[in-house]
């Protein structure tokens, strides 16, 4: 927490004029301006003596949620409450939001009660919002002075990608109704993945005990059945809209969400800490930005099998899709371009979007 006090500029001018006068009435020796200035003067000292004292205050900002699809309603709420013995007026908070400030002026605060008030968070742009710092600014009736305190630690707000509800991406091969769960995996398919801190209900035999050791937090290893067909989402970064976004995600999460195996990637490679879970993938999606990289690169390496969902609004990419379409069961090209979709050629469909809320319907239809 940090506490100032400071003359706002209205009280500087007060000041400055104050001390012109006095100067001009004692050379002139014109008494007014000297009554002027005295005038000016006690208000400045009446206005420290309201702010001078040093308020009690409990303060706490909540965001909620955390993390939210775009567009979606997030709010901070803050609670004052006033500890000292006497009532405080004049408060007013101000919380950083992005490059924005909200300003909420509090009702008076009698001895020992509490004020809670709410207010919206910017949820348009997708990516890390930060709130805060968070300050109470106490001022005058006349405006000359405030004091100023921090309060608490700025918070993130992580604004997702929007999804739509989707099918599993079609990939030719049957699936398995449970997802990859290593009791009901074919023999000689379940491999590890990867460790995990301990979760209530994981099966006590998948603990990794030197690893528990020595990090000296329970570990388990996670395994995938490596007989599923995994869902490989690409997304063409170049000219980046929201659509496109949005689509990946769905994707990436509709297979993820039914568990199987996912993995996305951009012209720039795969998405970093790359966990196979939809909650992860919408953290790393929501950070995704403008590239230059195309996806030729990104096709011609990308592990073969299941399903390849590429996501480009450029219609050459669309013919580059059939390069790789005998690597993969099943190719499927959501085509977000402002123009006419291209026609897909054989092994691809292609799937156009001018918006979100098409795709669960363009989706099905192929």
């Amino acid at each position: 927490m940090r506490l100032t006090a400071v003359l706002t500029p209205l009280g500087w001018g007060t000041l400055a004029g104050a001390v012109v006068l006095y100067v001009a009435g004692f050379a002139l020796g014109y008494p007014e301006p000297v009554v002027l200035a005295t005038g000016a003067l006690l208000a400045l000292a009446a206005a420290v003596a309201w702010t001078a004292p040093r308020p009690r205050l409990e303060v706490h900002r909540e965001v909620t949620p955390l993390k939210v699809p775009r567009g979606e309603a997030a709010v901070a709420v803050l609670s004052v409450t006033n500890l000292g013995s006497r009532g405080l007026s004049g408060l007013r908070a101000q919380d950083r939001l992005g490059s924005a400030e909200h300003t909420v002026d509090l009702p008076r605060l009698p001895k020992g009660a509490a004020r809670t008030v709410s207010y919206p968070l910017p949820t348009d742009a997708r990516g890390e919002i930060p709130v805060g710092p968070l300050v109470l600014v106490r001022a005058d009736p006349f405006g000359l002075t405030r004091r100023v305190r921090e309060y608490g630690r700025p918070a993130t707000l992580l604004v997702r990608p929007r999804t739509v509800a989707l099918p599993v991406p079609p990939s030719g091969k049957a699936h398995h109704l449970e997802g990859p769960t290593s009791d009901n995996a074919p023999a000689g398919t379940v491999t590890f993945h990867t460790l995990r801190e301990y979760v209530v209900g994981d099966d006590l035999r998948h603990v990794h005990w030197r690893s528990s050791a020595r990090t000296g937090t329970l570990m388990v290893r996670q395994l995938i059945d490596a007989s599923l067909p995994t869902t490989t989402v690409l997304l063409d970064t170049r000219g980046l809209t929201e659509v496109a976004v949005d689509a990946a995600a769905s994707a990436a999460v509709a297979a993820a969400r039914a568990g199987f195996p996912v993995r996305v990637l951009t012209g720039d490679g795969p998405l970093p800490d790359p966990k196979p879970d939809a909650e992860t993938v919408l953290d790393r999606l929501a950070l995704v930005r403008p590239g230059t990289a195309g996806v030729t690169e990104a096709l011609r390496m990308a592990r073969g099998g299941g399903a390849l969902v590429l996501v480009t609004g450029d219609p050459s990419e669309v013919g580059r899709a059939a390069g790789v379409r005998r690597r993969f069961d099943r190719v499927l090209c959501v085509y977000t371009g402002s123009g006419p979709a291209p026609a897909g050629p054989a092994g691809v469909t292609v799937v156009p979007i001018a918006a979100l809320d098409e795709l669960p319907v363009a989706w099905g239809a192929r």
